[in-house]
């Protein structure tokens, strides 16, 4: 997924071992409601864009 994000100019994100079981389930209901993976997603990419930018001020 990193290789995709870099590829498409996005914002690198992880999924902590916090966040894991909601990254599976939005995986497990992705066709029937894309918005609960989509979140997952997105709230990562937040938290990870953050410590980027508390390492690497601009």
């Amino acid at each position: 997924m990193f290789k995709e994000c870099l590829k498409h100019d996005l914002m690198l994100f992880m999924i902590d071992h916090n966040h894991k079981f909601f990254y599976y389930r939005g995986l497990k209901e992705y066709l029937s409601d894309r918005r609960f993976f989509l979140d997952t997603c997105l709230s990562s990419q937040d938290k990870y864009e953050a410590m980027v930018h508390y390492f690497y001020p601009e």
